[in-house]
Formats: structure tokens, sequence, C-alpha cells
């Protein structure tokens, strides 16, 4: 039976940052989206009222601040080469994130097999966010039910990566999970846990599991 990888995207896959921040680095407005993601980190705020207030501050964002940030984005190393190793043992790997998927999709041209997040308007904005397309923890449990139909696997053949309180309920949902420089909450309820800047360190801690 194939796996199913599940990555998480800020603070996993990115080191110790999010995408909003390095998106708002680009705008000069890195303080105003560290605030703002310390106070969702803190239950001050929740997924819809952080996404609206980004978009906010995003007002002047286009396609050309989001290549640049996507490409000087502090990344875990070797990223591409744990997807190419997943796909060629016959397996999946897919991005389930809370921020937006004009980001969290670009991973597709890294080798995931599917990647998800928030959905925003089109850049420019001209829009306002629809709260119904913002995720937050619970929504990433039903967006890893619905890849486990598309690549024809069960919760029981999930990996499960993240950081942080967003990856409680996914971890609680599948059967091997790796805390991947995450914080005491999330690390305690991990069947793995990983510090570092390799990917590659952190999927060989299951990289024969089944």
């Amino acid at each position: 039976m194939a796996r199913l990888h599940l990555f998480d995207l800020d603070g996993t896959l990115l080191h110790g940052t999010s995408a909003p921040v390095e998106i708002s680095r680009q705008l000069e407005l890195e303080a105003e989206t560290v605030a703002l993601d310390l106070a969702i980190s803190e239950g001050g705020i929740g997924p819809p009222e952080y996404a609206a207030q980004v978009h906010t501050l995003w007002a002047q964002l286009t396609e050309a601040h989001v290549t640049a940030a996507f490409e000087a984005a502090p990344w875990l190393d070797r990223i591409r080469e744990v997807w190419a190793e997943i796909g060629q043992r016959g397996d999946y790997c897919a991005v389930v994130s809370l921020s937006p998927s004009f980001f969290v999709e670009r991973l597709t041209g890294w080798g995931a097999h599917a990647a998800h997040g928030s959905r925003f308007p089109a850049l420019p904005f001209t829009e306002p966010v629809d709260p119904a397309g913002v995720l937050s923890a619970a929504a990433k449990v039903l967006v890893a039910d619905c890849l486990c139909a598309e690549f024809g696997v069960t919760r029981a053949d999930c990996i499960a990566y993240g950081d942080s309180l967003s990856d409680m309920d996914l971890f609680a949902a599948v059967p091997i999970s790796v805390a991947v420089n995450a914080d005491r909450r999330l690390s305690g309820l991990a069947t793995h846990s990983y510090m570092g800047r390799d990917l590659w360190e952190a999927y060989e801690l299951v990289q024969h599991a089944r």
C-alpha cells in the first residue's frame, strides 16, 4: 500500500518563519505580520481574522513580490530530494497549509503531488477574502481525507509533518507524525521529533515505517 506524506509549510518546510511573513518582508511590512503570527499562535485571533488582516496589509502585493518571497525564503535543505525519493518509492507527498494558496501551490514545481492553502483572490487584490476558503487546523484533516481519496490510501497510510498547534488535529488523525522544529505542545503528541535544517534527516525517521 502506498503512503501519503502530509507536510505543513510555516515553521516546518520554512525554517523559523511563515509564508505571510516572507511575503510581507517584500513590502517592508514584516513586523506587522510577525505580530499577527504571534496573535494567531496564542489564540488571540482565528484563521479568518488573520487572513482578512494580511489581505489588508497586502493591498500593493503583486506576483513579482510573491516570486521574490518564495525564492528568498529560508527553506529546509533537501526538500526536493525527499519528495523525489517519496515518488520513486510509489508514495505521495502533499503540502497542506493555512498560508495563501498562491504561495503554497508553487511547491508542486518542487515535486509535491498536491499543495493546498487558504484561498485568496487573484493578485493584485480587487476582492475581499472569502472566510469560507480559509483553512483551519480542523480543515487540514478534511483536506487530508480528500487527498486520501484522490490517491487511493487511507488515514492509516498517512504520515504528517508539522511544528505547531495548527497541526494538532492532523497529528491526532494519523498513526505516524514527525514534529519538525516544533514547540513542546506538539512534540509531546508526535511519534517522532526532529530539530534541524535538513528535511531528509526528518524523513529518515519514518522512511521505512509501515
